[in-house]
């Protein structure tokens, strides 16, 4: 299956004295199958070490030598020089070793020519919370997500479908009545199946037929989320504070005071005893953090107010997946109030995966933007809709109050600009056509 990642590993590859990349993401988003086959395709001369594999390169690391003397005993153990013309080194799983991570300052200032790339499970977690040497400066990082519901298209061969969602975006021409609904229906199956690489190959293996999947396959990743807390944090009690947010988090959305609110976690709860739990999800990319802005002008970071946010899902298969919600339930149209919270977090996904950092803004009188962001060198406010009832006070206040230049507005409705309102209508379908 394509990643449109792949175009990022071609540029670095293609850097003069390309500094160690590190792919940072959620399990199971496809990490080590991309680059995989990037350093086969790419690459004369690939070596992999997998360090949950190699003990005797974690040895090596843990020792006292020099680095050049363990580089020297690097090269024994992969019977490779990494400076030889197109040759790349993969490690895999490098949370492994604190100490080869500090290394990589090494490469990057000894071994130029040398191209290393690293990749590992909860590699976040591992660079926020323990690494204590990390090389600032001297490592490239690269953030992959699950995949977007361009790479679900291409996946299911519906690249003809991703230039004509593109021209209607770039032009604000509907498409005709019979495309707009065939969209529209897969973007419904990409809601149930998510982003991650297996549950769409789960469903093209089986035809794309839904009767025929595995529905266990995004239930059991959840619970390696959950088996992941166990493995790598060493204090019980935040163990059980890390799963008790996550399992909070759908409830989260769905809350009425329209913040992240501790209490709804347990009775009495409180930040400070919640909020390294919140770091760790955060930086296991399992969660997704949006914070408040108090005002709509730049710098949007500037206004930020951190005391009242938002806790999104990074894939909107796990989000359902933990509802308990089908195909059947939005074929039916039977979701109330919580089939705006999962288009609301499916548009956030959508969002981070094009390199945005959204924020939401709200007033003194509860008008409530849904998404604000730094788009084409303006502030840009984004409405989100779940169906075609495309009515809100709340942007037409934001717009008068801040004198925006044009405003978004996602929902079930064809394309089109409005240039009265200034308003661009984009379908469901075609956030990811919003790119920075």
């Amino acid at each position: 299956m394509k990643r449109k990642i792949y175009d990022e590993l071609l540029k670095w590859k293609e850097e003069k004295d390309a500094l160690p990349l590190m792919v940072l993401g959620v399990r199971q988003c496809g990490k080590t199958h991309i680059i995989n086959e990037f350093i086969e395709n790419e690459f004369k001369n690939h070596i992999t070490i997998n360090l949950l594999q190699n003990t005797d390169i974690l040895t090596l690391y843990k020792s006292s030598k020099s680095s050049l003397d363990k580089y020297k005993e690097l090269k024994a153990f992969i019977n490779c020089d990494l400076e030889q013309d197109d040759t790349i080194l993969f490690i895999d799983e490098i949370q492994e070793s604190e100490e080869l991570i500090s290394e990589l300052k090494f490469f990057a200032e000894h071994l130029k020519k040398a191209r290393i790339i690293c990749a590992g499970s909860l590699l976040g977690v591992k660079l926020k919370r323990e690494v204590k040497n990390f090389p600032v400066g001297k490592v490239k990082t690269l953030n992959m997500y699950p995949m977007s519901f361009d790479e679900y298209l291409m996946a299911i061969g519906k690249n003809d479908l991703i230039d004509l969602i593109r021209n209607s975006y770039d032009n604000d021409l509907p498409l005709s009545e019979g495309l707009h609904n065939m969209c529209l229906n897969h973007y419904k199956e990409y809601l149930v199946l998510g982003g991650m690489p297996m549950s769409i190959k789960e469903f093209i293996d089986n035809d794309m037929d839904y009767i025929k999947i595995d529905s266990s396959i995004l239930s059991n990743l959840k619970n390696d989320y959950i088996d992941d807390f166990k493995k790598y944090v060493t204090n019980n009690s935040e163990i059980l504070k890390i799963t008790k947010v996550f399992n909070s988090m759908p409830s989260q959305l769905g809350n009425s005071a329209n913040k992240f609110q501790y209490s709804k976690i347990e009775n009495g709860a409180r930040k400070k005893e919640y909020e390294l739990a919140i770091e760790w999800l955060l930086a296991a990319n399992i969660g997704i953090r949006v914070t408040k802005v108090t005002n709509g002008l730049k710098p949007l970071k500037g206004y930020e107010d951190c005391d009242y946010f938002k806790l999104y899902m990074s894939d909107i298969g796990i989000l359902n997946n933990m509802l308990d919600i089908s195909i059947v339930d939005y074929l039916k149209d039977d979701l109330s109030l919580y089939k705006g919270v999962i288009t609301e977090n499916y548009v956030l996904n959508e969002l981070v995966k094009n390199n945005f950092i959204p924020y939401y803004w709200e007033n003194d009188s509860k008008a409530e933007i849904d998404f604000i962001i730094n788009y084409k060198n303006e502030v840009v406010p984004i409405e989100v809709k779940a169906g075609n009832n495309t009515m809100s006070k709340s942007l037409d206040i934001y717009m008068k109050k801040y004198d925006s230049k044009f405003a978004i507005r996602i929902s079930s409705k064809n394309f089109g600009y409005n240039e009265i309102s200034k308003i661009k209508s984009v379908p469901l379908y075609a956030v990811f056509c919003i790119n920075n």
